[in-house]
């Protein structure tokens, strides 16, 4: 069976841009799920993550299982804030370095601690170069990491940045602007990173419309993740996922 990540790796040299729905667990019961599924389905949602920077409810395994249950054909992938956001019911892990920050807990002090309960998960491990950009507001993250986020107007940082994370092996960039962010990542660092990396590139945090996340594929994500704006008007979904795939492979 192919993995996520062969998937992910595949539709990027296709130039199929891909919209994930995020779902923070402590936001989310049974019905906004189903909801939520009915929607991610007509739509052609292309994957959840699940997670969030604080989760404090016991609802991530259940949450899981739920969407699974309704979206049998739709990966899940987890987005975990700390050791503790992991399920066994899911497809796939994002496991994140904070690279843009200098708290090497973050880095890899957590790793090593999660490391044993992430190996025995099942889960398919894809190793992520999580990069906090500056969106105009404090964010969850950034208190959570105690890290700063990259300035938004230093692409030049972004672009090392990346660079050296995919050196360094990760086999995903996740450029984030953080829940509730004022801005999103701009099109021009967007452009900057994509055009250094070779692995595929998230990009998510104060994507509020259909035309910033086509403006955002135009730029080079290959990936976009929506959370915030969706909580607020489920339906989003049908408006972005049809911008995000009317994406076309500029030749």
């Amino acid at each position: 069976m192919k993995g996520i990540y062969q998937s992910l790796a595949e539709r990027k040299l296709k130039g199929k841009k891909s919209f994930a729905v995020l779902i923070d667990p402590d936001k989310v019961n049974n019905e906004s799920i189903d909801q939520l599924a009915m929607l991610a389905i007509e739509a052609g949602v292309d994957y959840f993550l699940i997670g969030g920077s604080l989760v404090i409810s016991n609802y991530i395994d259940e949450c899981v299982q739920q969407i699974k249950r309704r979206c049998p054909l739709i990966p899940v992938i987890l987005f975990p804030g700390s050791p503790s956001q992991v399920s066994k019911y899911a497809d796939a892990l994002l496991y994140l370095s904070l690279i843009s920050g200098r708290n090497a807990e973050l880095l890899i002090g957590q790793h090593v601690v999660s490391a044993p309960v992430v190996k025995q998960s099942g889960l398919e491990i894809m190793p992520t170069g999580y990069m906090v950009i500056d969106g105009g507001a404090p964010t969850t993250v950034s208190y959570i990491s105690n890290a700063a986020p990259l300035p938004a107007d230093k692409n030049e940082i972004a672009m090392c940045t990346a660079m050296a994370g995919e050196m360094l092996g990760m086999k995903l960039i996740y450029m984030d602007a953080g829940s509730g962010a004022r801005k999103a990542i701009s099109e021009s660092m967007i452009q900057q990173v994509a055009g250094c990396i070779d692995v595929p590139l998230i990009v998510g945090g104060g994507i509020t419309t259909a035309e910033k996340a086509y403006l955002n594929c135009k730029a080079g994500a290959d990936v976009i993740v929506v959370g915030n704006a969706i909580e607020k008007d489920p339906s989003l979904i049908k408006e972005i996922a049809a911008a995000v795939h009317g994406v076309k492979l500029s030749v």
